[in-house]
């Protein structure tokens, strides 16, 4: 795409995420105190003065990883500078000049002199952040020493110095052309799942580059990485998330901003991608993120990753039974068995989605919906509840994205959830919802019809339906014949 990128370098600690959230104007990246919280490219395309580019969050140069992970995070920050129409080189006016500093700056020296080189060069521009007060501007000399001119004082937390910044980015940046917009993307997918069960490795499948780091340390993804990507000619982004663990696990606040930050990425999505690990059971942690997907109405599919190491000895058919009878208030979710490490079903999976993706946008008429309405209630009419026989008059469809189908009814106290659960799975059955939730809301006719314009503007009674709680693990025979 011809978006130009913005690359974000410099050593830890000196505010690069915060730049980045700053200049998006929202929070994507998580900003902690800790050295090497950032290990992938983090992107997102935000729109500065009247140009549109794609800005680029990276690790910190010269981190040592706790986790050994430093020779891939350097991996990533150099695909980061070499795919850069322009480098912001970012430096902490409070802590002064540091030998990092100078590394990093030795580093960049390949790429040229900031806006002043030939023409070919990369433009640098050097960024130091923190000038919280305008005496700190004073004591910016000392960075002079670092051969890219003058220092640009600016101010993340104080939002100081962004409208210098973005002039300074436009003299870097080709002129601006309104054909260069990039296209929306026709699908968003949440890849969401435990730790260790392969969501960085589908996701390079996917995007076909080292777009995320692969390690088997658990944890490796902190952040949730935006992924644009293109096939047949469409764009679609795929939503990378830290690996979720159970509530009581979660050790620091980098944890616990993952898991906040990956229930978000839920909530961003038109289809969730719940990963599961073929070798190993299905977990609490996992239960509670499908909980979490049904209360958000989303369409899902289980993806069954790392097929391969089965070795042939369990049957597709006996795990999916395994899963159904572990999430049963998801029997209509389609299930797919993958090995993202060699691709194999990759191509397929997204097809599915793309498919589930059209089911939870369709919409159909009210004439239809009443007919299948009307063919449910004969064959089953809801119970007395209260010495009262519950009506239902008639149904319609109000939103898609999940399909919401409004029951106006004589009283919505006198459903239980046993029989809204029945009609669901009439509605799922008869009508094109075949794989995707549906939303059911029940009002009461009486009060609608007292005020036309009370009654447009009221919103919904949702029916809460209580979860029944799943089984507590697989069928025993189907471990032991394995």
């Amino acid at each position: 795409m011809a978006v130009p990128k913005v690359a974000i370098v410099g050593r830890p600690n000196v505010g690069k995420s915060s730049l980045f959230n700053w200049l998006v104007g929202r929070r994507i990246a998580i900003v902690e105190p800790t050295a090497g919280v950032t290990r992938d490219r983090i992107s997102a395309l935000v729109s500065l003065g009247d140009r549109c580019v794609e800005l680029v969050d990276t690790g910190g140069m010269g981190v040592e990883d706790v986790d050994q992970l430093t020779p891939l995070i350097e991996r990533q920050i150099q695909a980061a500078i070499d795919e850069a129409r322009v480098v912001l080189f970012v430096v902490d006016a409070r802590s002064g000049l540091t030998p990092l500093d100078r590394e990093v700056a030795d580093r960049l020296r390949a790429l040229g002199r900031g806006g002043h080189a030939a023409a070919d060069a990369k433009p640098v521009i050097l960024i130091a952040n923190k000038c919280d007060t305008v005496g700190l501007e004073t004591q910016l000399g000392e960075f002079f020493r670092l051969g890219w001119g003058e220092p640009l004082p600016v101010s993340a937390q104080q939002g100081r110095g962004k409208a210098a910044l973005i002039d300074r980015l436009a003299q870097c940046l080709p002129p601006s052309d309104t054909s260069d917009a990039p296209p929306e993307p026709v699908m968003k997918l949440a890849i969401v799942g435990r730790r260790n069960v392969g969501k960085s490795t589908f996701i390079n499948c996917l995007a076909q580059s080292e777009r995320m780091i692969v390690s088997e340390v658990a944890g490796t993804t902190r952040d949730s990485v935006d992924v644009r990507f293109e096939r047949d000619g469409q764009v679609f982004l795929a939503i990378d998330t830290a690996g979720v663990r159970h509530k009581g696990s979660i050790q620091n606040d980098i944890e616990f901003y993952s898991l906040a930050r990956a229930e978000r990425s839920i909530r961003r999505a038109d289809v969730v991608l719940h990963f599961l690990d073929a070798p190993s059971r299905i977990s609490k942690v996992d239960k509670r993120l499908a909980d979490y997907v049904l209360k958000e109405f989303k369409p899902v599919i289980f993806v069954v990753n790392k097929w391969d190491l089965t070795g042939g000895q369990i049957p597709t058919s006996a795990f999916g039974d395994y899963v159904r009878a572990v999430f049963p208030m998801l029997d209509f979710v389609p299930m797919a068995f993958i090995t993202a490490k060699t691709g194999k079903n990759v191509p397929a999976v997204l097809d599915l989605a793309q498919n589930l993706y059209q089911q939870a946008q369709t919409r159909v008429s009210t004439g239809d919906l009443n007919r299948v309405l009307r063919q449910a209630l004969a064959e089953q009419a809801p119970p007395l509840r209260q010495n009262r026989r519950p009506k239902i008059f008639y149904a319609t469809q109000v939103a898609v994205q999940p399909p919401t189908i409004v029951l106006f009814s004589n009283g919505p106290e006198l459903f239980d959830a046993t029989y809204l659960r029945y009609l669901e799975k009439v509605f799922r059955d008869r009508l094109p919802f075949t794989e995707v939730p549906i939303k059911l809301l029940v009002r009461d006719k009486r009060r609608a019809a007292e005020s036309v314009a009370d009654a447009d503007e009221a919103e919904p009674t949702p029916v809460s339906l209580p979860r029944r709680q799943p089984s507590a693990g697989p069928p025993p025979q189907l471990w032991d014949d394995v």
